[in-house]
């Protein structure tokens, strides 16, 4: 589980370096999909990163509007103060918490139950699934994508001990 979150956050990075080449008008114009642009999903990935490890550990959770953060530095500013949170809890996961329970209540009041493996599986496949959205962006915009490639990122060798 921590390659892919190691993953995510390189691929992220790759994306935020992308965007200094790209106008703030592209980084913020409407788009078809996603949360309605570039800027405003790589905002949402962090933020909902963050939302969901905390939410999971029963810890307090409020929503950062967008409109505070509506550049790529204070995008980026964002991820790299919620990081060292969400880093530590990666870097501490343990089978023990693979079925540990989260309970959720729903706006309607009812209850979902998940265990925080699933939530933590959720959590890389909902950035990767809003990575494919950046890629065909890039294509409108011109630029090619970023490579969502796992093999030669060198993911193994940034692991403690070096493997897996």
């Amino acid at each position: 589980m921590q390659t892919l979150f190691r993953y995510n956050w390189k691929v992220r990075e790759e994306w935020y370096q992308w965007c200094e080449d790209v106008s703030v008008e592209e980084l913020l114009k409407p788009r078809t999909g996603g949360v309605g642009s570039i800027l405003k999903t790589l905002f949402h990935i962090a933020d909902v990163e963050w939302s969901w490890i905390r939410t999971i550990q029963g810890k307090p959770d409020f929503q950062e509007n967008f409109e505070e953060y509506n550049t790529l530095q204070k995008v980026r500013e964002l991820d790299a103060a919620f990081r060292p949170e969400v880093e530590q809890f990666v870097l501490d996961w343990n089978v023990d918490l693979e079925r540990r329970i989260f309970e959720d209540t729903l706006a309607d009041g009812s209850t979902v139950t998940d265990a925080w493996g699933e939530v933590m599986r959720h959590v890389i496949a909902h950035e990767i699934h809003h990575v494919g959205q950046l890629s065909v962006w890039a294509r409108e915009v011109g630029k090619p994508p970023i490579s969502a490639n796992v093999i030669g990122k060198g993911l193994m060798n940034t692991l403690p001990g070096g493997g897996l």
